[in-house]
C-alpha cells in the first residue's frame, strides 16, 4: 500500500484595484476639452474655407441684399475676396485675433432711367479691414477705407427730380449698431455735377495731397496771388492802392481784436468769454495774413496743430448758369467733417467768365454748413455780372477787385452773409464798406452802407449806360450808344430788379471829375422793393450848393415808369463857371426846382417821354459886365473894357420856367434882367432827337453906339451844337447902314445906334409866379394848357411881344400839368429862402 503524498501549498495572486467613480469635475474638464476641440476645429475649417472658398459665388447675394437696402440696382462686376491679417497696433493676445479683410473690384451703382449716364458711381476697387472683437459691443469699427478711382456722377432736372436721392427702408427704431470710421483714402476721384435747375454742368477732379498744408501758408499764397490778379484788371497803381487799403483795415481789426482781447482779460470774463476772446484772437492774427479763423487739430495733420491743415486737391471745369467755370483749390481731410466743432478749411481760386473769385478761409459743421468765415477776393469786368453767379443785383462798373472778410451763418430759409471791412478799387475810384445779404420771403435784401473816399466822377457812367462803346465792349455789354446821340440808349435789366430787395447808403466824399465840372461829392441812399427802385435821395454838392434828387424807377411795370424831382439849393455863379475869368467876381446863387415823369427802358426813352416842370432863379447877385456886353454884341464896349478894365453889373432877377411836354423843352420863361440889359431866350429843345432851335433876344437898357444888337441862335444837335448871329437880322441893319452911307457917311451909323426901351422886366411878377411848385402828371400822361394860362414876360422893343414867348412851338400854347397831385421833392424850400 502506497504512502500519501504530502500536499503542496500554491502561493495567492495579489486581487486587481477596484476602478474608481468618474467625478463631475473630470466629465466637465472633458466636456471644455472636446468643445475647445470642436472649436479649433471649426476655426480651422472656416479659416481654410474662408482661404479656399470662391467668394465670387456670393456675390449674387450680396448685390441683391444692397440692392434691396439702397433701392437702387447695385452691382460687383469684378472679384469679391475676403482675406485675414493681424491687427496692426495689438499686443497680447487681442493680437491672435486676427482681422477679415474685405475687397471687391469693379462696382458700379445704377442710375434712374432718366439719368443721362447709366451709372450714380463707379469703383475700380474698395478694400477695408473690420476689427472683430469690437463687433461683440456692437460696434463697427473700421480704421480705413481705401478707394480706387471713384467716380459719381449727380444729376437733377427742371422738375426736381435727383439721382442722389435713394429709397431706403423704413426703419422701425434707432440701431443698435455703430459705425467708427476712421479715415479714408484715395488717389483720385471724379465727380460730375449736372443741374438743370442752376443750370451747372462741371467736371471735379479730387486728389490727396499727399502732406498736410497750413492754412497760414495757403493764405499767404492765395493773398500773392489774387493780388497780382487785381493789377491785371484795375492796374498796378489800383492793385497797390488796394493793398494799402487792405493793410491798413487788417491793421485796424489786429487792433480792435487786440483790445477786446485784453478788455476781457482784465474783466475776468467766463470760459466761454475766454474761448470766444482766444477765438477773436486767432481771428486776428490769421487776419494779419488775410484771414480769420480759430481751429484745433487735424485728423491727417499727425497731432495737434493751432492751425487747420489741407489734406485734399481739386480743380473744376465746366458751365454754371452758362458761364464757363474753371479753378482749383484746397479742403480738410474727410474725417473732419464728422467733426461738427472743428473749423474745417476750405480754399478755392476759381474764374467764371470774365470774374475772379478766391477765398480761404473755415467752414464750421460743414455736413450742415453750420457757418463760414472765410477771406475773399472778387475781380471782374463789372459787378453785374455777380448777378450770374450769386443771383445778386449789381449795377454796371469799371473793372473792380475788392478784398474783405466774409462771414455768415446757414439757417434754413433765414441765413445771413456779410462781407465786411471790404476795400476795393473800381475803376479809378477806391470803395470801402460792409454788404449784408439776409435771405427771407418772398425775397433776400441786400443791405449796407459803402464809402468812396476819392470818387472818379467817370466811373459813375457805366451806370446808366453812359460810357463809351469801348468801356460797354470790355465788361461784355453788347448794345452800343449811336455816335450821334449824348442821352444813353442803353436798357435797364429791369428783369434782375425782382431778384432781391435793397437798403444801400453809398457816399462819394470827393469827386475827381474832368473839365470844370462843378462836382464836389456824392450821397445816396438807394432802396429796392419788389422790383421798384428809388434814390431817396441821390445829393451831389454843387458849385458851393446843393442838387438833391429824389427818383423812383417802377421795373415792376413794362414799360418801366419813372418819377423824379429835383432841388437846386445855393449854387454858386463863380464856381459854376470857374474857368471863365469874366465870372470870378460874380456874388449870386442859382436856386431851382424840378418835377418830371416819363415811361420807358432806358435814359433816351425816358427823356423822349418826359413831362414835367423845371424851375431856376438867379437872385441878388453879380456878374461881369464883359460877359453881358458881349452877349449883347456890344463889339465897342468889349472893345472898351478889354482895354481898360471891368465893372461888375448887378443882376435884377434870372428866371427859368421850362414846360416838359413829350419830350419837348420849352421855355415858358426865360430871362434876365441886369441894370443894362434885358436878355430873353426862346425856343425848344427836343429831347426826342436831341436837337435845340433857340433864340437869345438882347434888349439894351442903356444907350448904346456902335452896337450890333442882334439876336443870336442855338441850333444843331446836343452832340454838334451850333451858336451864332441870326444873319439875316444883322445883315438887315448891315445893309441899312451901307445904304445910308451912300447918302451920307454919318447916317451911316444911325443903324449901328441902339436906343434903349427902357422897360425892364417885371421880376416881382415873375417871382412871384415861380413861388408855384413845378409839378409832373403820372407816368405815361403828357401835360395839358389850363384855361387863359398866360405868364408875364419884357416886351421886345421891335415886335411888341412877349420876349419870353407865352407859345410853345409851332405857335402852340403854353402847356400846364394835369393836376394829379404835386410830385415835390419831400421838405422842399422855397427856392427864395435862404438865397
Amino acid at each position: 500500500m502506497s504512502s500519501p503524498q504530502p500536499e503542496t501549498t500554491q502561493p495567492k495572486s495579489p486581487k486587481a484595484p477596484k476602478p474608481k467613480a468618474r467625478g463631475p469635475g473630470r466629465t466637465f474638464a472633458r466636456i471644455i476639452a472636446w468643445l475647445v476641440l470642436i472649436v479649433v476645429v471649426l476655426i480651422v475649417a472656416l479659416v481654410v474655407f474662408i482661404v479656399t472658398f470662391d467668394w465670387n459665388r456670393a456675390k449674387p447675394y450680396v448685390n441683391e441684399k444692397v440692392s434691396e437696402a439702397i433701392g437702387r440696382q447695385f452691382a460687383i462686376e469684378g472679384d469679391l475676396k475676403v482675406g485675414w491679417r493681424r491687427p496692426p497696433g495689438e499686443t497680447g493676445w487681442r493680437a491672435w485675433v486676427p482681422w477679415p479683410r474685405f475687397s471687391a473690384t469693379n462696382i458700379q451703382v445704377a442710375n434712374p432711367d432718366w439719368a443721362k449716364v447709366p451709372h450714380f458711381a463707379t469703383l475700380d476697387e474698395i478694400d477695408f479691414e473690420v476689427a472683430v472683437l469690437p463687433l461683440l459691443a456692437h460696434d463697427i469699427v473700421i480704421p480705413a477705407i481705401n478707394l480706387v478711382n471713384p467716380t459719381v456722377d449727380v444729376e437733377r432736372l427742371t422738375d426736381g427730380r435727383n439721382n442722389y436721392t435713394f429709397k431706403l427702408p423704413a426703419s422701425s427704431g434707432p440701431s443698435t449698431w455703430k459705425l467708427d470710421l476712421h479715415d479714408i483714402t484715395f488717389s483720385s476721384g471724379n465727380i460730375g455735377v449736372s443741374d438743370q435747375k442752376t443750370k451747372t454742368d462741371v467736371k471735379i477732379v479730387v486728389n490727396l495731397l499727399g502732406h498736410g498744408i497750413p492754412i497760414g501758408k495757403v493764405m499767404e499764397q492765395q493773398e500773392t496771388a489774387s493780388r497780382q490778379n487785381s493789377a491785371q484788371v484795375v492796374g498796378r497803381a489800383g492793385a497797390k492802392r488796394l493793398e494799402q487799403q487792405a493793410e491798413r483795415v487788417q491793421a485796424s481789426e489786429a487792433a480792435a481784436a487786440s483790445a477786446a482781447s485784453e478788455a476781457s482779460a482784465a474783466n475776468g470774463a467766463s470760459g466761454a468769454a475766454e474761448a470766444s476772446a482766444a477765438s477773436s484772437g486767432m481771428a486776428s492774427r490769421l487776419a494779419a495774413i488775410g484771414a480769420s479763423s480759430a481751429s484745433t487739430a487735424n485728423a491727417n495733420s499727425g497731432g495737434l496743430t493751432n492751425e487747420p491743415f489741407y489734406a485734399i486737391g481739386w480743380t473744376i471745369k465746366g458751365t454754371y448758369n452758362k458761364t464757363a467755370v474753371s479753378g482749383d483749390g484746397k479742403l480738410g481731410g474727410i474725417l473732419a467733417l464728422q467733426d461738427a466743432k472743428r473749423p474745417f478749411p476750405v480754399q478755392a481760386d476759381v474764374r467764371a467768365g470774365d470774374m475772379h473769385i478766391a477765398l480761404v478761409g473755415t467752414v464750421t459743421d460743414p455736413a450742415h454748413l453750420a457757418a463760414v468765415d472765410l477771406r475773399l477776393w472778387l475781380q471782374g469786368q463789372s459787378m453785374a455780372h455777380l448777378y450770374n453767379l450769386t443771383g445778386v443785383t449789381l449795377p454796371e462798373t469799371p473793372p473792380y477787385a475788392t478784398e474783405g472778410r466774409f462771414v455768415g451763418q446757414f439757417k434754413r430759409g433765414a441765413s445771413v452773409f456779410r462781407y465786411e471791412n471790404f476795400t476795393g478799387r473800381v475803376g479809378g475810384s477806391d470803395l470801402n464798406g460792409t454788404l449784408v445779404y439776409q435771405q427771407r420771403t418772398p425775397r433776400p435784401l441786400l443791405s449796407g452802407t459803402l464809402v468812396s473816399n476819392l470818387l472818379q466822377f467817370s466811373d459813375l457812367a457805366p451806370i446808366i449806360g453812359a460810357d463809351s462803346n469801348a468801356s460797354k465792349a470790355k465788361r461784355g455789354d453788347t448794345s452800343k450808344q449811336p455816335s450821334d446821340r449824348v442821352i444813353p440808349v442803353e436798357p435797364f435789366k429791369t428783369d434782375r430788379w425782382s431778384a432781391i430787395d435793397a437798403d444801400v447808403k453809398f457816399t462819394g466824399r470827393r469827386i475827381i471829375k474832368q473839365g470844370s465840372l462843378p462836382i464836389q461829392d456824392l450821397y445816396t441812399h438807394l432802396t429796392m422793393t419788389n422790383g421798384v427802385l428809388g434814390l431817396e435821395p441821390l445829393q451831389f454838392g454843387v458849385a458851393g450848393g446843393t442838387l438833391a434828387t429824389r427818383v423812383t424807377l417802377d421795373g415792376a411795370t413794362t414799360p418801366l415808369k419813372a418819377r423824379g424831382t429835383a432841388e437846386a439849393r445855393h449854387l454858386k455863379l463863380k464856381q459854376l463857371f470857374p474857368n471863365f475869368k469874366t465870372m470870378q467876381s460874380a456874388l449870386g446863387e442859382i436856386n431851382g426846382d424840378a418835377s418830371l415823369s416819363a415811361t420807358g427802358n432806358s435814359p433816351a426813352a425816358l427823356a423822349s417821354s418826359s413831362n414835367g416842370e423845371v424851375k431856376a432863379l438867379v437872385t441878388q447877385g453879380e456878374v461881369s459886365r464883359l460877359l453881358m456886353e458881349a452877349a449883347g454884341l456890344n463889339v465897342a464896349n468889349v472893345v472898351y473894357e478889354k482895354l481898360f478894365g471891368n465893372r461888375d453889373v448887378k443882376i435884377n432877377c434870372a428866371a427859368a420856367d421850362f414846360v416838359v411836354t413829350n419830350g419837348v423843352v420849352d421855355p415858358h420863361v426865360f430871362a434876365l434882367d441886369t441894370d443894362d440889359a434885358v436878355i430873353n431866350i426862346d425856343g425848344p429843345i427836343n429831347l426826342r432827337d436831341e436837337s435845340m432851335d433857340m433864340k437869345v433876344h438882347p434888349h439894351t437898357k442903356g444907350f448904346r453906339v456902335f452896337s450890333l444888337r442882334s439876336p443870336l441862335y442855338v441850333k444843331g444837335t446836343f452832340k454838334k451844337p451850333h451858336v451864332g448871329v441870326d444873319v439875316g437880322a444883322l445883315a438887315l441893319r448891315g445893309g441899312a447902314a451901307v445904304g445910308l452911307g451912300l447918302i451920307n457917311p454919318f447916317a451911316a451909323l444911325i443903324p449901328l445906334i441902339a436906343p434903349s426901351n427902357n422897360k425892364p422886366l417885371p421880376c416881382d411878377a415873375l417871382f412871384a409866379q415861380m413861388q408855384t411848385q413845378p409839378v409832373a402828371p403820372p407816368p405815361g400822361q403828357k401835360m395839358r394848357a389850363p384855361a387863359g394860362a398866360s405868364m408875364p414876360a419884357a416886351n421886345d422893343s421891335k415886335t411888341g411881344k412877349g420876349g419870353a414867348a407865352d407859345k410853345g412851338k409851332n405857335g402852340a400854347p403854353r402847356t400846364q400839368p394835369t393836376q394829379t397831385g404835386p410830385a415835390t421833392p419831400a421838405n422842399s424850400t422855397n427856392l427864395y429862402k435862404g438865397s
